[in-house]
């Protein structure tokens, strides 16, 4: 799969191709059903698949502070997209310029310039150009203008027979904040994955024979409420059964809050320096604080345990 950071990045001699647009993030259950449609209308066509998302994210532009928590960082949106048949990724640096653009500019400059779309495949509300003016109308206009087809694909829902709150990525971040990572896995359409290099932490799990990985995480990171969760620790293409803890130690009197990953019954891995992925699978517990030393360890104990059995079918 290629993939682009620019405009200018697009070879030259690039002919027609199938086009999608949006942030992406998380490329959750309804993004793959998009996304799906356009590879099968490029498949159809005898075209390439691209998609074309923004970094960072425009309300970082836009509105500065206010960017959600992220779902996914670009690799692995990059990987994502890739296992469902798309052909190139197009990462436009999202500035202030760019932002200014109203929607008939950002049509040509994008589609039809450079990326020669010959259908674009979007969601019921798909939004563009300066203060979202463009919507999927105002992209079937331009079409018939430029020459490309629209397609609109309503996004999977939650529930029985469609019912329940339409699959997005704002529903994974508010089940990912409570702690509900069963829950946004239904969502994503697999467990909830947070990312970084391992740092040295305060070594406590090491001096209690549980040694951990503490992650600093990609800024942004949607983390999960704090608690103790079963999940994996991938490192160096190693996927591990894992027990890991979110939040401030407050048996410790801690104040920052970190991403622990005890991979089960490891005690040989050295991980420092290395980027690691947490995929998170079942909430186990909040955290607490206890009587005594003896108390935690017992509770870690069936932490363990239970991490262990909810993790035993790989």
């Amino acid at each position: 799969m290629q993939r682009w950071r620019d405009l200018a990045d697009i070879p030259g001699d690039w002919g027609r191709s199938v086009v999608t647009i949006g942030s992406y993030d998380g490329v959750h259950r309804g993004h793959q059903l998009i996304i799906g449609q356009a590879v099968a209308r490029a498949r159809e066509l005898g075209v390439p698949a691209v998609v074309v998302t923004f970094d960072p994210h425009p309300k970082e532009v836009t509105r500065p502070g206010t960017h959600p928590p992220l779902l996914a960082p670009h690799p692995r949106r990059a990987e994502l997209m890739a296992e469902l048949g798309v052909d190139a990724v197009l990462v436009l640096p999202f500035t202030e310029e760019f932002s200014r653009l109203a929607p008939a500019d950002f049509v040509v400059k994008v589609l039809v310039e450079r990326l020669h779309a010959r259908a674009v495949v979007e969601g019921p509300t798909f939004r563009f150009g300066h203060r979202a003016a463009g919507s999927v109308e105002t992209l079937r206009e331009l079409g018939g203008t430029y020459g490309f087809d629209v397609h609109v694909i309503d996004l999977y829902e939650r529930g029985a027979a469609g019912e329940g709150e339409p699959f997005s990525s704002s529903l994974a971040r508010r089940l990912i904040a409570g702690g509900d990572v069963a829950g946004a896995a239904e969502v994503l359409g697999r467990p909830h994955r947070v990312e970084g290099i391992v740092v040295h932490g305060a070594r406590r799990g090491r001096e209690l024979g549980i040694p951990t990985a503490n992650l600093d995480t990609v800024p942004y990171s949607a983390i999960p409420a704090d608690g103790v969760y079963a999940g994996y620790l991938t490192a160096a293409g190693e996927r591990m059964p894992a027990a890991v803890s979110v939040g401030t130690n407050p048996h410790f009197h801690g104040t920052r809050r970190t991403v622990e990953a005890h991979a089960l019954d490891r005690t040989d891995l050295d991980l420092y320096g290395m980027r690691v992925a947490v995929d998170f699978t079942e909430f186990l517990r909040g955290q607490e604080t206890f009587e005594s030393l003896d108390a935690l360890l017992e509770r870690i104990a069936d932490d363990l345990r239970r991490a262990r059995e909810l993790t035993s079918g790989g």
